[in-house]
């Protein structure tokens, strides 16, 4: 396709080289790719599907599903630039979080391509204002996401309006359980395409850590943010709440940053990614989720505020800097316990962490200043109003030397952008945080329960079965890993107590749900920790309290 080199793609990506001539040749045939974000699968699945389209046909007959807005609306752009050269082609994206009545004037038009997110494509259905009976091509697009976002039932109920006779393309960075069950469910035979995740850590990555408390870490991020005025990228958060309250942070010591999350309306999503498209901007605070469906090339830096519970997302995160040839830096911000973490992320993508060299207060001094001189130099001066002003501020500093202004300037501005005088850690001094010792100053005790994936529970759930029954703030829960038959979490050490008093004598079924401290120094609870063998999703069952 003569459109490929004008949109720079060229070197085709190993998901590409190895889905795109299965799905030319077999597109008829069932299909499953498993290869990590950022690896090209947009063109992997979209070339394919555009060659497959009728456009002299009516109907819709291809289906994109993605989990968020973001990710549907990067996927429409991308279709329509592949389908430049293609006459009479219709590709329509319809998502929550904006107005459905647009959208539904738009499908009267029947497209043949429609992208969507779940929600939104089952409101349209439910109003009769979509058909899928026609649909050739169903393509579930981050399937993995999709699940771990809640969205399985209305898979279900979407896949029952579409036509029994189709092609399903599923690609997904994982092949859980619940992908597994979707493939037995509803495809027959299929072609399957595994990219290595090992393989697929970029090598223009530079990957770095630096140990700080939870306190600080908005302060360190300040003194990083300020030493480059060329940085660029994306800070990783758990919540959304983190990403608010650390934006707001760092906005009121003036750094060019702004939040993205799943609270902001299409239009206040737009407007934020306009101005850090144009370098208005330069830091995104964001969560995985919101992070989805940002396709911006050129990122110097990703950060990680907090580590992820799910350590595959550290490979999607850091995959969005170090792109097109050119190096990148991934900074994982963690707290001593969270050590072990990078431990095991090296051992599995067999990379390797260097420590982050923390800049001194007067490198990053120096560089506001320097970045300050620069734009003041790069002014545009209007002769005429300038001269009305200037022969009484010439007044002021007349008799002082070229160095003396000098002097007089930097002192101001030392003194404007808060490094001297100040309350709170400063720019020149140590942080409290920052520490090897694994086990010092600890604020946060870790718990064992014996509770897992083999319950039903996920990370969310788990979170608000914890909070249900003991009634402290879900804010004062840290990482969460959930294993099989148990889980492991951190509690800020005020909440411990409620921990360790709610959990006794409850029960699911006849077993006891035990939730017990995790021993930090050998990785065993302090008392028994193994609960008897149960069925599927037991903890989904109502707990009782008392003997068994």
């Amino acid at each position: 396709m003569k459109v490929l080199p004008e949109l720079n793609l060229q070197t085709p990506t190993k998901i590409q080289q190895q889905a795109i001539p299965v799905l030319i040749n077999e597109a008829d045939r069932d299909f499953i790719g498993l290869a990590q974000t950022g690896t090209g699968k947009t063109a992997a699945f979209g070339l394919p599907l555009l060659q497959a389209i009728d456009v002299t046909r009516g109907g819709t007959q291809a289906l994109v599903l993605a989990p968020t807005r973001e990710l549907g609306q990067q996927i429409a752009q991308q279709i329509q630039a592949f389908s430049r050269y293609i006459k009479g082609v219709r590709v329509q994206v319809v998502y929550g979080g904006a107005s459905i009545v647009p959208q539904m004037k738009a499908l009267k038009n029947t497209p043949h391509i429609i992208i969507a997110t779940p929600g939104r494509l089952l409101d349209l259905i439910n109003r009769k204002a979509i058909n899928l009976g026609s649909v050739k091509y169903v393509v579930f697009d981050e399937a993995d996401e999709m699940l771990n976002m809640g969205f399985r039932e209305d898979i279900d109920h979407i896949l029952s309006y579409t036509a029994g006779e189709k092609s399903t393309w599923l690609f997904s960075a994982t092949m859980a359980k619940e992908i597994r069950d979707i493939v037995n469910k509803y495809m027959d035979n299929p072609s399957e395409v595994k990219i290595d995740s090992g393989t697929l850590v970029n090598q223009d990555i530079d990957h770095q850590y630096f140990v700080v408390k939870a306190k600080d870490k908005a302060s360190l991020l300040e003194r990083i943010i300020a030493l480059e005025p060329d940085m660029r990228g994306i800070v990783f958060c758990r919540t959304k709440r983190d990403t608010q309250e650390l934006s707001h942070q760092l906005q009121a010591k003036g750094l060019p940053v702004d939040a993205i999350h799943g609270d902001l309306s299409q239009a206040q999503r737009d407007q934020v990614m306009k101005r850090f498209k144009n370098h208005t901007l330069e830091f995104l605070i964001a969560t995985d989720v919101a992070a989805r469906g940002i396709d911006v090339n050129d990122l110097t830096h990703v950060i990680h505020h907090s580590m992820p519970d799910d350590l595959e997302y550290y490979t999607h995160r850091s995959g969005r800097t170090g792109r097109a040839g050119k190096t990148g830096i991934s900074l994982a911000l963690v707290s001593a316990s969270e050590q072990r973490k990078l431990k095991s992320l090296e051992k599995r993508l067999k990379l390797s962490f260097s420590p982050y060299q923390l800049p001194d207060a007067v490198s990053v001094e120096n560089n506001k200043l320097k970045v300050w001189a620069e734009k003041i130099m790069a002014t545009k001066v209007d002769q005429e109003t300038t001269e009305a002003h200037a022969a009484d501020i010439e007044k002021i500093f007349d008799g002082m030397s070229k160095s003396e202004v000098i002097e007089k300037l930097i002192a101001y501005k030392l003194n404007k952008i808060g490094i001297n005088g100040n309350k709170g850690p400063q720019l020149g001094q140590d942080f409290e945080g920052f520490s090897e010792d694994v086990h010092s100053n600890k604020k946060t005790d870790r718990f064992f329960a014996n509770v897992g994936k083999i319950d039903g529970l996920n990370k969310r759930e788990f979170i608000d079965f914890i909070v249900e029954h003991s009634d402290i703030d879900s804010k004062l829960i840290g990482p969460v890993t959930i294993e099989e038959r148990r889980s492991y979490f951190e509690v800020e050490k005020e909440a411990s107590k409620k921990i360790e008093a709610a959990f006794k004598g409850l029960f699911i079924d006849d077993r006891e749900i035990r939730v017990n401290k995790d021993n930090p120094r050998t990785g065993r609870v302090k008392s028994k920790e193994r609960g008897k063998p149960r069925g599927r999703r037991g903890a989904g069952r109502t707990p009782r309290r008392g003997r068994k």
